[in-house]
């Protein structure tokens, strides 16, 4: 059972599924869906469509040239059944699939790093731009300050109002 490929947006034709075209010098295109096979048939170009496979790695979206991508090609050579050969193939696949993993990870955290870079740019910028609407931060000490002033502001106050008082009551 073999998995192929559609040939224009890249992603698994799984047997029984998809679209077989043959044209008429015997080449074979296999699609995933008929939205795939229209598009063909509208001859539209694979790289300029944004959903496609290789729109996304001829723009740098994803990852393009990496050694895992080696071991996916089509063999043709026939293989004589070896059990330990299936063995270590099955191993070598889930090894392969661990370190694909990890580079996509790093490749789109790369990516988005500059994205990030400039989102702080602009963040800076209008900081800079706005900054009479920010207000100032207020420490505890000055906070404390301002308590005190307040009740030594209200403690001069009733002195005065008792002096009148007393002066009153003379």
């Amino acid at each position: 059972m073999r998995i192929e490929k559609c040939y224009f947006c890249s992603s698994n034709v799984h047997p029984g599924h998809g679209i077989n075209f043959v044209r008429n010098d015997c080449k074979m295109f296999r699609f995933c869906r008929s939205k795939c096979h229209k598009a063909f048939k509208m001859k539209r170009n694979p790289r300029k469509v944004k959903w496609t496979k290789a729109f996304r790695k001829s723009h740098g979206k994803e990852l393009a040239i990496d050694s895992t991508f080696d071991l996916e090609k089509k063999r043709s050579v026939p293989v004589k059944y070896n059990r330990e050969l299936w063995k270590n193939t099955i191993h070598a696949m889930k090894r392969i699939q661990e370190i694909r993993a990890k580079r996509q990870n790093q490749f789109i955290k790369q990516r988005l790093k500059a994205g990030k870079k400039l989102e702080l740019k602009d963040d800076e910028k209008e900081v800079e731009h706005h900054i009479h609407l920010i207000e100032p931060k207020v420490t505890v000490e000055e906070l404390y300050n301002a308590a005190l002033n307040k009740t030594k502001q209200k403690l001069q106050e009733k002195k005065k109002l008792l002096e009148v008082e007393s002066m009153d009551m003379d």
